[in-house]
């Protein structure tokens, strides 16, 4: 059996994985809180763990492996969804709006995360709902959880939760390990972090386990009044129900280290102290794009969707995100997209010419034992993604049709989430023109920019070029004459306008 090592957040180390249970083999991933369209950032932990997914199926089994992957569908940001279309005049109740805006946005999601080629989260091989528990419908594990920790005490006899004003909140000095996973102290969090400053707190880093509802928002009775939960304590009851009071392996964005995965510890450690809650942690390092931070003020803030939409496949995405080490920072550049869309090309006119049947599709099962090999190394992506992948393509060029080689490229294609590798269905977008006709477009634009120029009407020339500017069309000119390119914000719609 292939050993597989992973970096332990926790122990700061690369170890040697030794599941609980080769048998049922569990990893539990911080889902999206259903309130907008999952953003590019959301998607990298997605495509990151959907490879050590496929890493454990392939080394245990299918049927060996549990992963599950929440949806947070109780949230105040979900809740300000929900009045901001109540206030701009739907009738319905914010509790119908709500379930409206959740359902709507869990379906955007699958939708987004299938188009990158990610599994769903399964148990034991079987897509279930219970592997994306959605937190409203665990309510009753969250307080059950919560009185037990208003039950327990340290070994000073001090509870670990107390009640105050409508809220259940947990006492963060009353458990003397916090910290651990961050390697700060509690007195370095309040000097460096942002806490929630709050009259019925005794401690500003206490985080709330519960908080009261009005009549307008959702809630739940509890023995605290009518309310409902605070984030942190959702995964942590949903993780316990579902795999138990120790697991294998627990993911998410670094971004989750603190406070959100240090809160999960405390809580779940207080609240049943005979488990080890998860004894790998593992973290993705943050995206940037073109070098910068994502931020909407810089206007370099994109959803998955939109690059979707813009014509960028799914599967190009991918191979973007998995050509760095998950725990380096990313950078997203239109560069890379470009670079990954001619290799993925490429490797798709091979498909045609080196099968007797190019349809023809693949299980992952024939993977490359050296892909694996990396993988199993801390999921050393960019040795699968920069080298290996080419020398297979190369092999599987210089083969015969259905060889071998030609199989194990594909085979390990599919392994790695390129299943459907074919990215022409992708370059045609109902919503708006064929592509062809989106560049006959720009060209006419182009070729506009070019006569106006030819006769010194710079005025002319700029208008156009500033109108496929605002379209997200990049155009220089040279002295060699005008070119063009499609910026990472293109938007067919506002290119149709310029008509």
């Amino acid at each position: 059996m292939t050993d597989i090592r992973l970096y332990n957040t926790r122990t700061r180390r690369k170890e040697t994985f030794e599941p609980l249970d080769p048998a049922n083999v569990r990893m539990y991933v911080c889902g999206p809180t259903v309130y907008d369209r999952a953003h590019l950032g959301n998607a990298r932990p997605v495509v990151t763990f959907d490879v050590l997914f496929r890493l454990l199926r392939h080394v245990y089994g299918e049927d060996h492996v549990t992963y599950v992957r929440n949806f947070t569908d109780v949230d105040d940001k979900i809740n300000a969804a929900a009045r901001a279309m109540k206030d701009a005049g739907d009738p319905r109740s914010l509790v119908e709006l709500i379930r409206e805006r959740t359902d709507r946005t869990i379906g955007w999601y699958h939708a987004d995360m299938d188009a990158l080629g990610a599994l769903r989260p399964s148990i034991r091989g079987e897509v279930t709902t219970k592997a994306e528990p959605r937190a409203t419908e665990w309510i009753g594990a969250m307080i059950s959880m919560i009185q037990g920790l208003l039950d327990r005490k340290n070994e000073d006899g001090v509870p670990f939760a107390y009640v105050e004003q409508g809220h259940v909140l947990f006492r963060v000095r009353a458990y003397k390990n916090y910290g651990a996973l961050s390697g700060r102290s509690v007195d370095d969090m309040i000097a460096g972090a942002r806490v929630e400053v709050a009259p019925f707190k005794e401690d500003p880093m206490d985080f709330v386990l519960w908080k009261p509802s009005d009549a307008e928002l959702p809630g739940w009775d509890s023995p605290w009044g009518r309310g409902r939960p605070g984030w942190h304590i959702e995964c942590s009851a949903m993780a316990h129900e579902l795999l138990g009071e120790s697991f294998d392996i627990h993911g998410g964005g670094i971004d989750l280290q603190f406070p959100h995965h240090e809160n999960e510890i405390a809580q779940s450690c207080c609240a049943h102290p005979e488990g080890d809650f998860a004894r790998v942690w593992m973290h993705n390092e943050m995206l940037q794009v073109e070098g910068k931070k994502m931020s909407k003020s810089l206007g370099n803030f994109f959803t998955v969707h939109q690059l979707l939409e813009q014509g960028i496949p799914g599967e190009v995405i991918r191979f973007v995100f998995l050509s760095t080490h998950y725990r380096k920072p990313m950078d997203w550049t239109a560069e890379k997209a470009r670079e990954a869309r001619g290799h993925l090309a490429a490797w798709h006119r091979l498909k045609r010419h080196a099968l007797s049947e190019p349809d023809r599709k693949f299980t992952g099962k024939g993977v490359d034992p050296q892909v694996v090999e990396a993988l199993a190394d801390d999921l050393n992506t960019p040795l699968v993604f920069q080298r290996r992948l080419f020398e297979l393509a190369k092999e599987a060029k210089l083969s015969f049709v259905d060889s071998p080689a030609v199989e194990c490229f594909f085979e390990t294609l599919a392994f790695l989430g390129f299943e459907n590798l074919d990215v022409r269905r992708l370059e045609l977008n109902e919503s708006f023109k064929r592509a062809s006709d989106i560049v006959e477009l720009i060209q006419c634009k182009v070729a506009e920019i070019e006569a106006a120029r030819a006769t010194r009407d710079f005025e002319t020339s700029d208008r156009i070029r500033e109108g496929l500017k605002a379209a997200g069309v990049l155009v220089q000119i040279s002295k060699d004459g005008v070119s063009w390119e499609r910026g990472l914000d293109f938007d067919p719609a506002k290119l149709e306008a310029l008509e």
